[in-house]
Formats: C-alpha cells, sequence, structure tokens
C-alpha cells in the first residue's frame, strides 16, 4: 500500500504507536486487542515552568556601545551581552492521559493487524472478530474510537500516569450516567500554577450493560462501543457542561454504527481532499508495497519505502497542522520530558518541517503557520524594541506556542540576537501568495513591520560603506577567529535583503525607500576556498563542519542564488555545500543538505544525503522520525521534510521559471509526481521513464515563464484554463513535434 502503512503486532512503545491528530488533537493508537490504548494530546498542552511571563532581555540602550566593540574588531564583545539570567527553556509540550479499553477476558481469534489509512486519517487494528478503529475528526474536533465484537466485556478508563508525569500533579477522576451514556473525566492542577487540563471522554454501546466502577466504567457483553474524547487547557477550573454536551450531541440518537459511519463521513471530506492534492508514485513492485512499514524499512533501496515515506510524510504534516503548525515532535508525544520542550524551533527546524507546504498544496499547514504568526507579533514588537530598539518585529527563535518574547538564549546560543527569523518563518506565505496569485492584507502587514524594524536597526556601515548587520548570527554555528555573535552573516544579509525586496512588492508606497536600503546592504564574500562564506566580514573563517546550514539561506528557501541567474555564486555556494559536514547527524542537517544540493542541480549529493537518511535507522514503525540515527529522540523534522525534498528533487518553481527533474534521485528510473503547485500559479504533473519524461502543466493565469529540462530549456507562453503538455527524451534529445505551434514553446536564445 502507498496511502497507508500496518504492521503485524500492537506497539510496544509509544514511538511505535500509530498516529492521527486534526492539528488541535493528536492520537497516538497503540492497536492491542488486550488493552486498547489510545494517548490523548493536543497542542495547547504545555507545562507552566517559569517562562509564561517570560520578556525579552532590555538592552537596547547598550546596543550601540557592543555594535562599536564588534566593529572595532572585539570578536568576543558580545558574549556577556545578556541581562544576566540562565537559559530559559520554553513550556514544555507533554501529553494529556490515555485512554484505556481493557478486557477482562482473554483474546479470542487470530490474525492480528493494526493499518492506519493516510487518506481517511483511520488507525484501526484487527484480531478475530475484534476491531477497533480510532481517527480524529478536523469537522466536530473529538477523538473517535469505534470497537466491535461479539462479546465486548471491557473496563474503560482514563489514566494520566506517562512517563515523565510529575509526581505533584493534582489530578481527580469523575463518572456519571448521562442519557447518551458514560462520561468519564480527568482533572488535572499543574503544581505552583492555577493552570491545567480536563479529559472528557463520553462512552456509548450498542447490546449487553454499561455501568460504574469508581473512577472506570464496565462495559460487559457489548456489541459495539463508541468513545468520543476530548481535552481542555484552562485557567482555573473548567465548566464541563458545554463539552459533554457537545459530545452527547455528536454522540446522537442514531445506531453506534451510524454514529461512527456520520463522523467519520463529515471528517473525511475534509481530510481526503487535502491529502490527495498531490501523490507520488515510483512503479514499486506490488509484493513490495504489501510489505509492512517495519520490513520495508529493512529494504531502504526499495521504491516503495519512498513512496510510502512521502505520502506518510504528507498525511503526518498534514495531521499535525491546524490551530498551530508543527512542533518539534508534531503533535505528538507520550512523554512528559520532551527534548527541547517539544518547541517550535524556527531557526531551521519548523522552516524545513513546513517547506512542502505551498508547493506540495497544503494550504492547511501555511494556515496553520500564520495563526502561529499573527497570534504573536505583539511579542515580536517587545522583541525589536527591548533588545534592539527599533520599530518592527524580530521573530524568538524558540516558542512554546503560547509566548512569542525572546528569552531562550545563553553565551553559547545567542538567539536573542538573531534577526533572520520572521523573514523565514513568513516565507510559506509569500508562496501561498504567488501560487494564487492573492495578496494577504495580514502578510502585508506583517511584511511593512519586519521591514520597519530593518529601517530602524540598518543604521551601522563597515570601512566599505556598506550597511553592516551588526550584531549578528548564524544558527548555531562559530566562525574560526571569533565568537558567536558577529558582523554581516550570510543569512542575516540574504533575510535583510529579501524582507526588504518582499514588503517593496507588497507596498509600493514604500518600494523606492526599501530597495534603496537592500542595495546598500553588503554583498556575499567568497573566500579562499571559493566557498560561499558563512560571515562576510574580514578575519571570520568559516566552521565548515555543522549541522545548520545556515549560511545557504539564499539558495534555499530563498532562490536568490540558483544556476540559472547567478551562476557564479551558485558554484560558490556549491562548493560551501561540499565542504559541509554533517556534525552530529541530526536528521534535518541531512535533508537540509539535500534540500540545498537539489536547488543546486546536484542529484548525486542530494541522493547521498536522501541515502543516508534512509539507510540510518531514522524511522519508527509508526513512520514518525527521529532526530539522531537508531531511533534515537523521537523528532518530526525527517518525517515532515522528506515530501518537501523529492518535490525539490522532481519540480521547482519561481514566479518566471519551472524546472522540471533538477535533481533526480538515483535508484528511482521511473515515477509520477503529481499535484505540484507552483509560484506563477499553475499545477504540474510529472512523469518520467527511460524513453521519455513529460508533464501537463494546468495555469490557473495567463503568464510567460522559462521551461527547463534535463533536455533544453524554452520560454512557454501559459494561458489561463488551458493545459499545456510537454515531452523530451532523457540525455537530451528532444521530442521531434515537442516545438510546434500547438505548444506554445520558443527555444531561448
Amino acid at each position: 500500500m502507498i496511502h497507508g502503512t500496518w504492521e503485524p503486532e500492537p506497539a510496544a512503545r509509544w514511538e511505535d504507536a500509530f498516529l492521527s491528530g486534526n492539528g488541535g488533537h493528536g492520537a497516538m493508537v497503540f492497536g492491542d486487542p488486550r488493552d486498547d490504548q489510545v494517548i490523548v494530546n493536543h497542542h495547547t498542552l504545555v507545562r507552566p515552568n517559569g517562562t509564561e511571563q517570560a520578556r525579552p532581555p532590555e538592552l537596547a540602550a547598550e546596543l550601540p556601545g557592543l555594535q562599536d566593540r564588534l566593529l572595532t574588531g572585539d570578536t568576543t564583545a558580545a558574549e556577556d551581552f545578556t541581562d544576566g539570567r540562565p537559559l530559559q527553556w520554553v513550556q514544555p509540550f507533554h501529553p494529556a492521559f490515555r485512554t484505556h479499553v481493557r478486557r477482562t477476558s482473554a483474546v479470542k481469534g487470530h490474525g492480528y493487524r493494526r493499518t492506519v489509512r493516510f487518506a481517511t486519517g483511520v488507525v484501526s487494528a484487527e484480531c478475530g472478530g475484534w476491531r477497533s478503529r480510532v481517527f480524529v475528526s478536523r469537522a466536530d474536533d473529538v477523538i473517535v474510537q469505534y470497537v466491535t465484537d461479539a462479546d465486548l466485556t471491557v473496563e474503560l478508563a482514563l489514566d494520566h500516569r506517562l512517563p515523565g508525569a510529575p509526581k505533584d500533579l493534582s489530578v481527580g477522576h469523575g463518572t456519571l450516567l448521562t442519557e447518551h451514556g458514560v462520561l468519564l473525566t480527568l482533572r488535572a492542577h499543574y503544581p505552583d500554577s492555577d493552570r491545567g487540563y480536563t479529559g472528557l471522554s463520553l462512552a456509548r454501546v450498542r447490546g449487553g450493560t454499561i455501568s460504574l466502577s469508581g473512577a472506570r466504567a464496565r462495559v460487559a457483553g457489548a456489541r459495539e462501543l463508541l468513545l468520543l474524547t476530548r481535552v481542555r487547557r484552562h485557567t482555573g477550573e473548567l465548566d464541563t457542561g458545554p463539552d459533554a454536551a457537545s459530545l452527547g450531541a455528536l454522540a446522537g440518537e442514531d445506531s453506534v454504527a451510524d454514529a461512527y459511519r456520520r463522523l467519520l463521513a463529515r471528517h473525511e471530506a475534509l481530510h481526503r481532499p487535502a491529502y490527495e492534492r498531490v501523490a507520488l508514485d515510483l512503479g514499486a513492485a506490488p509484493d513490495e508495497r504489501a510489505l509492512s512499514g517495519s520490513a520495508l524499512l529493512r529494504r531502504p533501496e526499495s521504491p516503495a519505502l519512498l513512496e510510502r515515506l512521502l505520502a506518510a510524510g504528507r498525511y503526518h504534516l498534514l495531521c499535525a497542522s491546524g490551530m498551530l503548525p508543527p512542533r518539534l515532535t508534531g503533535l505528538w508525544t507520550g512523554d512528559w520530558d520532551t527534548a527541547w520542550s517539544g518547541a517550535f524551533t524556527t531557526d531551521a527546524n519548523l522552516g524545513l518541517q513546513t517547506a512542502s507546504a505551498a508547493a506540495g498544496a497544503l494550504p492547511e499547514v501555511t494556515e496553520a503557520q500564520a495563526t502561529l504568526i499573527h497570534g504573536q507579533l505583539a511579542h515580536w514588537r517587545d522583541n525589536a524594541r527591548a533588545v534592539f530598539g527599533a520599530r518592527g518585529v524580530v521573530a524568538p527563535a524558540h516558542t512554546d506556542g503560547e509566548n512569542g518574547h525572546t528569552h531562550h538564549f545563553q553565551r553559547a546560543y545567542p538567539l536573542h540576537l538573531w534577526t533572520a527569523g520572521a523573514d523565514w518563518l513568513l516565507q510559506p506565505l509569500v508562496d501561498h501568495d504567488a501560487i494564487h496569485g492573492t495578496r494577504d492584507p495580514r502578510l502585508a502587514d506583517a511584511l511593512a513591520e519586519v521591514a520597519d524594524f530593518y529601517e530602524d536597526f540598518l543604521s551601522r556601515t563597515g570601512p566599505d560603506g556598506r550597511l553592516a548587520i551588526v550584531p549578528s548570527y548564524s544558527p548555531e554555528n562559530r566562525p574560526e577567529g571569533g565568537s558567536w555573535v558577529t558582523v554581516n552573516a550570510t543569512m542575516d544579509i540574504a533575510a535583510a535583503r529579501h524582507a526588504l525586496l518582499t514588503a517593496a512588492a507588497y507596498h509600493p508606497d514604500r518600494a523606492a525607500r526599501l530597495r534603496a536600503l537592500a542595495d546598500r546592504l553588503p554583498d556575499y564574500l567568497v573566500n579562499e576556498d571559493g566557498a560561499l562564506a558563512e560571515w562576510a566580514w574580514p578575519g571570520l573563517g568559516d566552521a565548515y563542519d555543522h549541522r545548520h546550514l545556515s549560511h545557504l539561506y539564499p539558495v534555499w528557501p530563498l532562490d536568490e542564488i540558483n544556476p540559472y541567474d547567478t551562476p557564479d555564486l551558485a558554484k560558490a555556494a556549491h562548493r560551501a555545500l561540499l565542504l559541509r559536514g554533517a556534525e552530529n547527524d541530526s536528521a534535518h542537517g541531512h535533508l537540509h543538505h539535500a534540500l540545498i544540493a537539489a536547488r543546486l542541480r546536484d542529484p548525486e549529493r542530494a541522493s547521498a544525503a536522501l541515502r543516508h537518511v534512509l539507510t540510518g535507522d531514522y524511522f519508527h514503525t509508526s513512520l514518525m522520525s527521529a532526530h539522531y540515527p537508531r531511533r534515537d529522540v523521537y523528532n518530526a523534522d525527517a518525517a515532515h521534510a522528506l515530501p518537501a525534498l523529492l518535490i525539490e528533487a522532481l519540480i521547482q518553481s519561481s514566479p518566471d521559471r519551472l524546472v522540471l527533474l533538477p535533481a533526480l534521485p538515483e535508484g528511482y528510473p521511473a515515477g509520477e509526481l503529481r499535484g505540484v503547485r507552483t509560484r506563477f500559479g499553475a499545477t504540474v504533473d510529472l512523469a518520467w521513464a527511460a524513453d521519455e519524461c513529460t508533464a501537463v502543466i494546468h495555469p490557473t493565469r495567463t503568464s510567460r515563464i522559462d521551461l527547463i529540462t534535463p533536455a533544453d530549456s524554452w520560454h512557454i507562453d501559459l494561458v489561463n484554463g488551458q493545459p499545456l503538455p510537454v515531452r523530451w527524451r532523457p540525455g537530451g534529445v528532444p521530442v521531434p513535434d515537442m516545438r510546434g505551434p500547438d505548444a506554445r514553446t520558443h527555444p531561448h536564445r
């Protein structure tokens, strides 16, 4: 199967539990017929740790002195440029509880299998006559579990006792018989806080009986069970009446089976079309497509594995995105001790995870990112004022989704002085506008505020008379011959230029002034190795062995440096990529490397990085990924970034260019990629094989673009609503009639 995965055994670890989600609630499904457990997650569940009201450091008055010292060669000037606070992690993301449907008798039957179907979001498990199905409804914001058996005799319970749960977490349970069934509640209050969360599960049965037993419910002799679950985070006490009534209304008066079908149909009407907009087919053998996920992971060269990982990546990314975009762990965790607080990390990870949103036709993900941004702009203004004494906005490098103030920093991670974050976070929104030919007024306002910041911040010049970006930081690296905070990090130069020019495009009344400011930014530097330097400032040498590739930001995601418009800089960027090490083998570093290689039309290097991830044991049997090899540290970077890499390797676009098969990965001689959106307003379907390649461009507006294939390049006239087929032969041999008048193509001169 391409659009799903399966396993022959229940999940023994929470990392291997199959996943479902609606961008708010998340479910981790174990599928054990003896104890059918579901771990409940929610994007809002972050544990208070004292940083709820943390503010950015008030450093603006001291900034001119720091700038003077850095500009005059004091490379360690910023090492004590803080307000003296220790490193403060954002509020950590945590699970809510698990639901138990625990059998009180032995399991009958054989033939176990658990499955997740990506097009519906339904996780199912079956053994003999027993079957359990779970999904998280996008329509009704509820976790739906439907269990059937000939003799369903079970105990139902909500259990907060997950790994790492605070011993002093205050927890209370309740059970109540209602007209719709039994309502179970779990109330939890965080230590030393007035905040908490409440879970509610409503159980309906057909046949048999349901009764109360302390904090549990007992079902005896039933044939069907419907369990509807929600969790709410709140301050003080929560009135559960509205949610209890809502769950009762969802349970309905129809039969249990009809209620399940009704809820699934409402959910599927939203989920399926989003998931199915883009699909990859690599022509894998049917017997390999039929393998379980764990078996496929042992065949890293199989096209079936890459098909399934792209499908799983799209599915998990969609499930994790709604009220917020994906966290470091997506939307899921089974442990309260979540690595790096399960934060939104914006100096690489979030940008990589959401990179496929625009081209991959997932506006749901883009809108989730927009929700995060617009919900925090007031805090970003505080960051700009407090640290830099400037108008406008500066994004934090870490946020828990609530607090957007910059407060996570220390000497070796001076993230409070990083200024490029807003540009990267806004880029998917800019791409969305380009694809749809729109101008979102919310985005226009945010871009104006980013430009406001640069107008105030860019006030110092270097010896050459050009603007100097000072202080400047290249996440998360340190130059040879300097400290972490420096002058003119390449990423900061690129972000400033891009932000100013983008704001100019959205605000014609300010365009001349913003473009003039962008023109005064420093040029990039090519070092003595012939590589694009990470810092464009004398005396700062490159430190090549690092997981981040911040200095190649103008290559990807920006496309400012590319082989077509800036071939010399593209050559220097490629040299920088060749010299870059992998440091600690982080999955995000390998995929970031591959994305840049694809932009630079280096299929060998992109393939090598992809192969390292496929062979490095980075994926759990859930097909969610890990941060390090050997499935070390549950982390969504690889799972969510992989679809972006495959799209970039096969189809790239700018507002006036389409590049087909720029970096076809090795080992996939034939395939199809359908539904990719472009920044000139078209959908592209691509097919390639040994003897011929074809593409059909479906434009939604009229334009002229450059079409680049491995065979040749042409000017293409696109007409709104008129599909344009293109054919060529691999090896640079054009199909004889492809340039005919019906194709609306014109060769480059």
